[in-house]
Parts: structure tokens; C-alpha cells; sequence
């Protein structure tokens, strides 16, 4: 079991660059768990706290609802800002230079032996 959290910091990145950065980190921690079970082996998953801005980006999630961004596709232009419909949960969110954004990557059975549902 792997308690050990490994901090990235990549600095200004472009959101869509920063998710398929993400997804291929995931993708990873995924292969090792699946592997670990074909294998009948324990190699440990990675965790991460991924440190980042991005520019001007809004991101709507799953119980969002589009108009709620009030910014056409010109306003966006003009703000030089780019919006992603993304399968988190959560409604509209902005982020932008400077606005440092956390996301951990955690296999949570390193953290949790006991859960119930």
C-alpha cells in the first residue's frame, strides 16, 4: 500500500493539454491495478497533487447548464478564453492565470481499506 504522494507543479498549461495529461496519468494507475489483478501481483499505484494554471478557461460540469455561461462565442473570443464541456460533476467554473488549480490523481485503496457502500 502506497501512502506516498508525489507533487507535480506544470506551471501555465492549456486546459485541454492539462486533461489529456490527466487521463494518460490515470490511465496508468489503471493499467498497474489491472495488472495486479491478472497477475495475482502488488506493484504500487502512484499518487499524485498535480499543481497548475491555466489561461482563461470555463469548464461546465455534469449538472451545469450551458446558459449559464454568459458569454457567446465572440465574448469568448474577445476574453480570448475557451470553453469545455468536461465529465466532472459541479456546474460553471472559470479559471485563469494566476488562479493556481489542485487536482490529486489518488488510488484511494492506498488510503482506504474499509469502505462501505
Amino acid at each position: 500500500m502506497n501512502k506516498e504522494v508525489q507533487f507535480q507543479d506544470w506551471g501555465l498549461v492549456d486546459y485541454q493539454e492539462a486533461w489529456d495529461r490527466q487521463e494518460s496519468i490515470f490511465k496508468g494507475v489503471l493499467d498497474i491495478k489491472h495488472d495486479n489483478r491478472v497477475n495475482a501481483t502488488a506493484a504500487n499505484t502512484p499518487n499524485y497533487l498535480i499543481f497548475t494554471a491555466h489561461p482563461h478557461v470555463y469548464t461546465l460540469g455534469k449538472s451545469g447548464h450551458e446558459e449559464y455561461l454568459l458569454l457567446d462565442e465572440k465574448g469568448l473570443e474577445e476574453k480570448e478564453a475557451k470553453f469545455y464541456k468536461i465529465n466532472r460533476g459541479g456546474d460553471i467554473t472559470y479559471h485563469g492565470p494566476g488562479q493556481i488549480v489542485g487536482y490529486p490523481i489518488l488510488d484511494l485503496d492506498n488510503f482506504f481499506t474499509d469502505i462501505h457502500l
